[in-house]
């Protein structure tokens, strides 16, 4: 039989009030492409930051055997120098410094006499950039690189230290389908070359196109491991291993709420960005109606994020004309807090970022946006905190142990559940929500959407912009598609399909 080239024997790692592994089990035949897959919370970015040394040797029990012999990392230098490389959904890139720096930063190709060949290095990165076919000046900043440019210099980066294990944590997360189809190829071509690869992916259909071997968590447990080149893995049935249930549509079935009162109305609505240089978005009108979900369908870069925060407050500063009407009466939003105090909420595409603070714990999270409401004489009131940050908790179904658990220390799913419930603390009555899903599991998104049909079914208004097409055709009684900066088309769901979106997307 076969030696495996890694193998993790009856791994467990403990946090405050988690068990995260419980005796995991997980083999990887040389050459593969293993996919790693499971709800938020499973344990997936917790197996492998303890593969990669993130976790050193005596947090965690359990054995790591690499071509058969027994690992020990205390760092990840250690792992590093044992031939595994971990690209994380957070690229781990410095943006002023050039492509070039970037690949070899950590490992500097020296003289003799230890100082940096930095013409051998360009030699190099740009050998690296031609094994990950990424055309591109090795002396540009990585600042300047689209996300999509940047995963692959990452890769080069990985590559470049002569790599054995390598582990991709949701690398298309953040890409359009145009680079994610070039990353799994790459793959590919990868693994042809002799690379294994790990991938972590929420993305099934992508996984079922790439992975030779399937192996699913759920609750910090190895489920089962799947060969997936004999057609025993699909969809369906990896869903029922990753929730433990079967889930027939994952888009909940509701029934139609929109009434004809116009909640939002945005007019002949312009938006200059004095950083750039340029329009950015030109004579958009959209309209909200009560219970309705409205989704804004485009490519990445069209307009959609710009749009929904231009009227949300306009925080970035963009010089704005046109009109906007709140409930009937036309507004005029200085900063988002206006907004706020108007009855509008925003979700961001970037929870870590922008909206949540991961130090904090979650209770102060949920209530951030709306502290008036639990305060006394401008002092908080702990205990009504407490109170409200547990509703939610119920309500959203927020897998913590506690309301004081730090929002850090929670799964992708629950971290986007927290930063919902902050929004709905304020009792809105025009909900944005930017990529709602993006980077969580299939579970969690049922959830999620399930959150968003009970609202509705409340009378909330809800604008979703997604890159996902079957999350906008699954949710949406209207569509908006934006190319441009300009709305290029706009369908009852009744008429809209995939193709009619891209056609009107890339026009």
């Amino acid at each position: 039989m076969e030696t495996p080239l890694l193998e993790m024997k009856n791994i467990t790692k403990e946090f405050p009030g988690v068990k995260a592994l419980d005796n995991v089990s997980f083999q990887v035949r040389a050459g593969e492409i293993h996919c790693l897959v499971g709800e938020n919370g499973a344990g997936k970015s917790t197996l492998m930051k303890v593969l990669s040394g993130v976790y050193p040797y005596g947090d965690y029990s359990g054995e790591i055997l690499l071509e058969g012999e027994t690992q020990q990392y205390s760092q990840i230098r250690d792992s590093e120098k044992a031939g595994i490389a971990i690209i994380y959904q957070e690229l781990a890139l410095v943006p002023d410094m050039t492509v070039y720096e970037n690949i070899f930063l950590g490992h500097e190709i020296s003289s003799a006499a230890q100082v940096v060949d930095w013409n051998e290095t360009v030699q190099r990165a740009g050998e690296m950039l031609q094994k990950v076919k990424l055309k591109l000046n090795p002396e540009l900043k990585v600042k300047d690189l689209g996300v999509g440019q940047q995963q692959l210099v990452e890769i080069a980066k990985a590559l470049s230290r002569d790599v054995k294990i390598l582990i991709l944590d949701e690398p298309t997360a953040a890409l359009n389908e145009d680079d994610s189809a070039n990353l799994l190829n790459l793959l590919r071509d990868l693994k042809e070359q002799g690379v294994t690869c790990i991938l972590i992916s929420h993305k099934l259909k992508e996984v079922i196109q790439i992975a030779d071997t399937v192996t699913v968590l759920r609750d910090g447990k190895t489920i089962c491991t799947l060969d997936a080149r004999n057609g025993e893995v699909s969809e369906a049935v990896l869903i029922k291993h990753m929730v433990g249930r079967e889930i027939d549509n994952i888009y909940p079935q509701r029934e139609r709420t929109v009434s004809d009162e116009v909640v939002l109305e945005v007019r002949d609505w312009n938006a200059y960005d004095p950083n750039l240089g340029r329009s950015i978005l030109k004579n958009v009108s959209i309209n909200l109606k009560r219970g309705e979900i409205v989704g804004l369908a485009g490519l990445m870069g069209s307009g959609r994020t710009e749009l929904a925060l231009s009227i949300f407050g306009n925080p970035d500063g963009y010089h704005l004309n046109g009109e906007l009407y709140l409930k009937g009466e036309q507004k005029n939003f200085k900063r988002p807090q206006d907004a706020i105090k108007a009855g509008m909420a925003y979700v961001t595409e970037d929870r870590k970022g922008d909206g949540l603070i991961l130090i904090q714990d979650v209770k102060q999270n949920i209530t951030l946006a709306n502290l008036q409401e639990i305060a006394n004489n401008g002092v908080v009131d702990e205990n009504a905190e407490i109170k409200v940050a547990n509703e939610y908790r119920e309500s959203l179904n927020i897998k913590t142990p506690s309301v004081e658990q730090k929002v850090s220390n929670l799964s992708g799913g629950n971290q986007q559940k927290v930063c919902l419930g902050k929004w709905l603390f304020v009792k809105p009555d025009v909900l944005i929500l930017d990529e709602p899903t993006r980077g969580i599991d299939v579970g969690a998104k049922f959830e999620i959407y399930t959150i968003m049909t009970r609202l509705v079914q409340q009378g909330m208004s809800i604008i979703m912009i997604s890159s996902e097409l079957p999350e906008i055709l699954g949710m949406s009684d209207r569509v908006y598609i934006v190319s441009s900066g300009r709305i290029s088309g706009e369908l009852p769901i009744e008429e809209a399909t995939q193709e009619k979106i891209m056609h009107m997307a890339t026009n």
